[in-house]
């Protein structure tokens, strides 16, 4: 990171109008140390969790194997520490094979809503690429909201300073 000019504790206590106000520098070196700072903790995790996985990967296994438990969560004891290791159960679904008794169930005079959670979906290279009698059967189903703004500061190369 480079010279702080903006200190935590100061940053900590500014309000969005305070930060909007600064010059620009500034406003540029607390973005760019905020994004260096978030990059090193990412790593920084990263790291520790794999740290935490080869310690405790082993003693997960025999204590899920003694309680007979493949997933969710389990207690381990390490010294005086009391490690709680959750595992999520993640189901996937053959997309094939469930179109396929989707048909099966619809054919049987049932309702497939009463089986399955149907979710439809139109890429949207899809939409943008149909023609416009087609995209605009469609047009009615189709919302479009803005998603999160994303800003990028970067110093000018004429500037001199990169």
């Amino acid at each position: 990171m480079n010279e702080l000019t903006i200190l935590p504790d100061r940053l900590t206590a500014m309000s969005e109008a305070d930060l909007a106000a600064l010059p620009v520098e500034q406003l540029y070196e607390v973005h760019h140390n905020l994004a260096q700072l978030i990059d090193w903790v990412k790593a920084a995790q990263t790291k520790t969790h794999a740290a935490l996985q080869r310690r405790y990967t082993e003693l997960e296994r025999t204590t899920r194997a003694q309680i007979g438990k493949d997933f969710g969560v389990v207690h381990l004891q390490d010294g005086a520490i009391r490690v709680t290791v959750d595992t999520p159960k993640r189901v996937s679904w053959d997309q094939k094979k469930l179109a396929a008794m989707a048909k099966r169930i619809a054919e049987s005079g049932d309702r497939v809503e009463d089986y399955l959670d149907i979710d439809f979906s139109v890429p949207e290279s899809r939409y943008t690429n149909w023609p416009t009698a087609l995209r605009e059967q469609f047009a009615s189903a189709r919302t479009v909201k803005p998603g999160k703004r994303a800003y990028e500061l970067s110093r000018n190369a004429e500037s001199g300073v990169v």
